[in-house]
């Protein structure tokens, strides 16, 4: 089953007590140093759990000896021996360690949170975050990856960390749109739904939820969603959701005392094709306006 995968991890563990560790260690051995050490690609099942083992008994030294054998340099393995020169009070050469763990297939993730975890663990909150926090704390979407680093460094301010992340991405700046309205920095979510496309729908959803709270945002959202669907951009949008965001942009002109004439009039100036999905969506509705 996939959960025994990670079994051997946690061997030290389970051996509960250090001299079982080190007995488990010592059967483990003359097996992993020959695989290590032969050439070609050699793997064993035993690798980890001795690592897990030596690493639950105290053997730090040890540890690190047999992972620099490995020719693979592989970081499943190297992770180990980052653990034990952390536990022998030699910080810096773990970070070195770990940086020089980097390769075509490694996962940067992994290692950038070693290194940042190394980092915080001696105070330098500053570094690990210039060097890592990004790398290290990269999520699913845009937005878990804001609410990580935040979570992480709570000394930081929420506009520092949107302005570094928008930073790090150039061109894809619509994509912090979600973490820019989470931390309730209106007026930056707007500016970066302007600079590159924003999923519509998320907009949308946007102009909905403030359309009372927040109507003069919700306004702009509802008219960049209509702005990107009239661009093209957005996933299987349909006239259903030009719809939607009209409605969302009628009823936030209204929460803020503007005349639909007034907001209809935008939106003509938008629709620069009467064909497109948008010209299409709106026509009826605008036309029946102007008589």
């Amino acid at each position: 089953m996939p959960y025994i995968e990670s079994l051997g991890e946690h061997w030290g563990t389970l051996c509960v007590t250090p001299a079982l560790a080190s007995d488990w260690a010592d059967r483990l051995l003359p097996l992993v140093t020959h695989v290590l050490e032969a050439k070609g690609f050699n793997y064993s099942v035993g690798v980890v759990p001795c690592l897990s083992a030596l690493y639950a008994a105290g053997r730090f030294e040890e540890i690190v000896k047999l992972v620099r054998r490995d020719r693979l340099s592989s970081w499943w393995y190297r992770r180990w021996a980052v653990d034990a020169l952390v536990c022998l009070g030699r910080p810096g050469d773990a970070l070195r360690f770990a940086e020089a763990s980097r390769g075509l297939n490694a996962p940067e993730s992994a290692i950038a949170r070693a290194c940042e975890t190394i980092l915080l663990d001696s105070g330098m909150t500053e570094e690990a975050y210039e060097r890592y926090a990004i790398a290290a704390n990269r999520a699913g979407t845009y937005l878990a990856t804001f609410r990580a680093i935040i979570k992480q460094y709570p000394e930081k301010t929420a506009e520092t960390i949107l302005s570094d992340l928008v930073r790090s991405e150039p061109g894809s700046e619509g994509k912090w749109f979600a973490a820019a309205k989470d931390a309730g920095l209106f007026d930056q979510a707007i500016a970066l739904s302007r600079q590159s496309p924003t999923d519509p729908k998320t907009l949308i959803r946007a102009a909905r939820d403030f359309e009372t709270k927040q109507s003069r945002f919700a306004m702009d959202c509802a008219l960049c969603a209509l702005q990107w669907m009239e661009a093209g951009y957005g996933y299987e949008v349909s006239m259903a959701d030009v719809a939607d965001a009209y409605d969302a942009l009628v009823a936030a002109a209204t929460a803020s005392q503007i005349s639909k004439a007034a907001v209809d009039d935008c939106v003509r100036r938008l629709i620069g094709n009467a064909d497109s999905l948008v010209g299409r969506a709106l026509r009826t509705r605008l036309e029946a306006d102007r008589r």
